[in-house]
């Protein structure tokens, strides 16, 4: 069985470095397998998985939280979530700085992508932080760190893909991400915080003044937004929408905003419907890739295979996860995180339910890693949003974005320690 499943990642690995797509190379990978090691007509399996795979009911909340998010990219809701924030963090230590944390928190509220969320926040809060003295290594790592929250406070992609992996409730998911991301947003200040007192060059001596009454007015450029948070997340806690139906809602409401700041034209509604054509494919594609691949692995024993090397070593719950922790950052410093999650869930999710983890926490745990995996290099998506938008190297963001890399291993390990962060919102269901 260890070598099948040798031969198998093998194969994985050469299809994937030879430039094959991922959903392609995973459908491969587990058709040469099965086709090598037994005798199942693969042709069959593969047509009936992939169309399983496909039309599972949850997937429909993924192509309108897409669009949901690639129509707010083209209006001007991050400048205005930029005026509502900007007021309110003058009395910090790092000042502005922070309005890259609270902003993408924010924007993460409504949309599910955290490339998306760096980028439209960025394209806004960097020029400005740069034309008012912040140093650059501050506000481009504050941003790479914080814009990987878009993948942990709903709606989430990455959720949605691992719900209908593990099969598991995409509402019970989406509701463990909010406390984790609030702390986790929390940490990043903190982390801001400590920069900006150990290096104050970091940060302009001018402060930028404001009046209480500035400060309340401006709370009126955050109305929309919060509005349309509101309709999404307030309506799948409550009870009233599904994550379907709250994805659609979404939709509504990103209509709506972009009609009001008039920036909703008929070229920005196709690039957006172009866009959501694009991730949605890409993603589908994947996800049956893995379907197919997950059972073909099933047939061929490799998650036993596994289970059977793993055992000899004799770990507890706490230094599986810790493994598996080191694992998908090596994976992640490779592939995107979406891809990683769906090549391993079939054997690593066994093997943690096994331990005595809950599946749900274990999707937030991955949510974590998988945001590491945004800023670090050379396949970092964050790190290549902010070198287009500041022309600097990969590497320059990537060291800027260091102390917020280690923010996030520390609150790995808080949820590690600390499963009640992730699990207590679920719990009051």
């Amino acid at each position: 069985m260890i070598e099948i499943a040798l031969v198998v990642a093998g194969l994985l690995i050469l299809l994937l470095g030879a430039g094959v797509w991922v959903g392609l190379g995973l459908m491969a990978t587990g058709g040469l397998g099965l086709m090598l090691f037994r005798s199942t007509p693969v042709d069959v399996l593969l047509g009936q998985l992939s169309w399983n795979s496909a039309t599972v009911a949850e997937l429909s909340a993924l192509p309108l939280f897409v669009l949901m998010a690639e129509i707010l990219f083209r209006t001007r809701i991050a400048a205005a979530i930029f005026d509502a924030l900007a007021p309110w963090t003058t009395w910090l230590p790092g000042r502005l700085a922070h309005v890259n944390v609270a902003a993408c928190t924010v924007f993460a509220a409504v949309s599910g992508s955290s490339a998306a969320t760096a980028a439209t926040i960025g394209r806004i809060t960097l020029p400005e932080l740069t034309r008012r003295g912040y140093g650059g290594s501050l506000a481009m790592g504050s941003l790479a760190g914080a814009g990987t929250i878009g993948f942990l406070i709903p709606p989430s992609i990455v959720m949605i893909v691992y719900s209908v992996l593990a099969q598991i409730s995409l509402l019970d998911l989406f509701m463990a991400g909010i406390v984790p991301g609030l702390v986790l947003s929390a940490m990043f200040s903190a982390t801001i915080v400590l920069l900006a007192l150990a290096r104050p060059g970091l940060v302009p001596q001018a402060r930028e003044r404001y009046t209480w009454g500035q400060r309340l007015a401006a709370l009126k450029n955050l109305l929309p937004v919060l509005l349309l948070i509101g309709a999404i997340i307030g309506s799948m806690m409550a009870g009233i929408a599904t994550p379907n139906e709250a994805a659609a809602v979404g939709v509504v409401g990103a209509l709506a905003i972009a009609a009001v700041s008039r920036d909703l034209s008929l070229a920005a509604l196709r690039q957006a419907m172009m866009g959501t054509v694009f991730t949605s494919s890409m993603i589908g594609l994947i996800v049956m890739g893995a379907g197919f691949l997950s059972t073909a692995m099933g047939y061929l024993g490799v998650p036993r295979a596994v289970a059977e090397m793993i055992a000899p070593l004799h770990l507890g719950p706490v230094g599986l996860v810790v493994l598996l922790l080191l694992v998908y950052l090596v994976l992640g410093c490779f592939l995107d995180g979406i891809s990683a999650i769906v090549m391993t869930l079939p054997i690593v999710l066994p093997l943690v339910t096994a331990a005595g983890y809950d599946p749900v926490w274990f999707g937030i745990f991955l949510v974590v890693t998988v945001e590491m995996a945004q800023v670090t290099p050379p396949v970092g998506f964050n790190l290549f949003v902010i070198q287009g938008l500041t022309k600097v190297s990969a590497m320059r963001v990537a060291r800027s974005a260091l102390p917020f890399f280690f923010a996030m291993v520390v609150f790995t390990g808080l949820i590690i320690a600390f499963p009640q962060i992730v699990m207590w919102l679920p719990g009051l269901k």
